[in-house]
């Protein structure tokens, strides 16, 4: 039995509406819009909402670009670290909200759960199932302290969703045809880790705030995106330059420059979206990724790098051959 053929057939987003710029941090906090931009990239964030209500959106606007309706849809992973509530699975509701016929659960490997999830989502579609809503989804807000100018300039909220369809499931995903020596699915290679011994370098206690130790997390995620980025490409027999556009996780603009450089991929063919929305864990790489497709930045059979690392510390990275936009 042949792997079925599958592509992404439609992308969506959501960001809250309340605009959070620098100079209203520094209102409150020891800072200002020259010190947040120079060392972050950031200019402004999203703030407010429930992750099921941002999901939810963004699930909506996958579907519609599609064509589909949560009838369609066979699986929901919901990619989040900042649930609704400890139970039940916020996937849930989104499951609900959309009116989605088949399974859904919670995915949680931080900033990498978006990748996490799509490694899940083909998986799912290699034994059988037609049509997977993948979601990465998070607001960091609410486990954010306002007050501690090392993390409030850094996290925002926000939502981005893929809908990722068999042969059997879109006539769009049918035509998608693999070039000899590839696999017949959209997903060419993937890298998945986690470093347990850096556990305590970025986290949340359970009703408490963030804390994180910039400057190794800083470090270590320059090395670990390039790492794994490069065993990605490896995995899929590529090289940086056959990459359309690198996908990374929007966390600091210096990370993603220093990551760039290292991998030989310019700024010209790099998603950044983090001076406008933060860093939205989860959501950061669905976010980029749906509004460069928006942007006509991909074209049928692109070969699209995606890259994250997060608290755990987790990694994650994958090789994505872009279907035929709608």
């Amino acid at each position: 039995m042949s792997a079925p053929r599958w592509g992404v057939t439609g992308w969506g987003a959501a960001l809250p509406t309340r605009v959070v710029t620098n100079a209203d941090l520094a209102e409150k906090l020891d800072t200002s819009d020259e010190w947040v931009r120079t060392r972050t990239g950031i200019r402004e964030r999203r703030v407010g909402g429930l992750v099921s209500e941002l999901a939810a959106e963004a699930g909506r606007h996958a579907l519609a670009r599609a064509g589909c309706d949560g009838s369609d849809v066979e699986l929901l992973i919901l990619a989040t670290t900042t649930p609704d509530q400890a139970v039940p699975a916020t996937s849930s509701k989104v499951h609900h909200a959309l009116g989605i016929a088949g399974g859904a659960y919670d995915l949680n490997a931080a900033c990498a759960g978006f990748v996490y999830g799509l490694v899940a989502a083909a998986g799912a579609i290699a034994t059988g199932t037609s049509s997977v809503l993948l979601v990465g989804a998070d607001c960091l807000s609410r486990i954010t302290d306002p007050l501690d100018r090392s993390t409030a300039v850094l996290f925002a909220d926000g939502a981005g969703a893929i809908l990722l369809q068999s042969s059997t499931g879109s006539r769009e995903a049918a035509e998608l045809d693999a070039p000899p020596g590839m696999p017949a699915g959209a997903l060419l290679g993937t890298d998945l880790g986690v470093d347990g011994t850096a556990y305590e370098l970025l986290g949340c206690e359970h009703g408490g705030y963030m804390t994180m130790e910039g400057s190794e997390v800083f470090r270590r995620a320059v090395r670990i995106t390039v790492s794994s980025a490069t065993a990605a490409l490896a995995r899929s027999g590529l090289k940086p330059d056959d990459v359309a556009l690198f996908v990374p996780h929007q966390a600091n603009l210096r990370i993603i420059e220093a990551a760039c450089d290292r991998l030989g991929i310019g700024s010209e063919r790099t998603a950044v979206i983090l001076d406008r929305t933060g860093n939205t864990s989860a959501a950061s790489i669905p976010l980029a990724l749906a509004e460069a497709a928006d942007a006509g930045r991909l074209s049928a059979g692109d070969y699209v790098l995606l890259s994250g690392f997060g608290a755990g510390m987790t990694w994650a990275s994958a090789v994505l051959r872009w279907g035929s936009p709608l």
